[in-house]
């Protein structure tokens, strides 16, 4: 399989966003114990859940990218996982590193970009 540029980058994307995923959830299992609330750490770990399946989707939409490498949608898609996690997560890993409750506000903005790249994806593939 030839890979295009669009599948190259998002699946250098998806690969620095892994290796983040796992640092960060290290650092939540490892160095926020003594730290954080129970509560907090469960915040924490809700980020990173979320952060490690959108990136498993995010490699796969890169493959689906490589076989329909004209389709827009799975583009703008891969984009909208890429902005929608980081909005998601890292909100939440903000929220709980810096106590500040008013992050939390930002979170769904995060969670409707997930929800809509994800609708996005399943219409391109019935679609196209």
């Amino acid at each position: 399989m030839i890979l295009n540029q669009n599948s190259k980058k998002f699946l250098a994307i998806s690969s620095f966003m892994m290796a983040l995923a796992i640092a960060l959830g290290a650092f939540g299992a490892h160095g926020l114990k003594s730290i954080v609330s129970d509560s907090m750490l469960i915040v924490y770990k809700t980020g990173i859940d979320y952060h490690f399946y959108n990136t498993l989707g995010l490699f796969a939409v890169s493959f689906m990218i490589s076989m329909k490498p004209d389709c827009k949608k799975l583009i703008i898609s891969a984009w909208l996982i890429v902005i929608g996690m980081i909005i998601f997560s890292f909100s939440l890993y903000l929220l709980v590193l810096l106590n500040l409750p008013i992050l939390g506000a930002i979170t769904p903005i995060g969670g409707t970009l997930l929800i809509i790249s994800w609708l996005i994806v399943a219409y391109s593939l019935i679609k196209e």
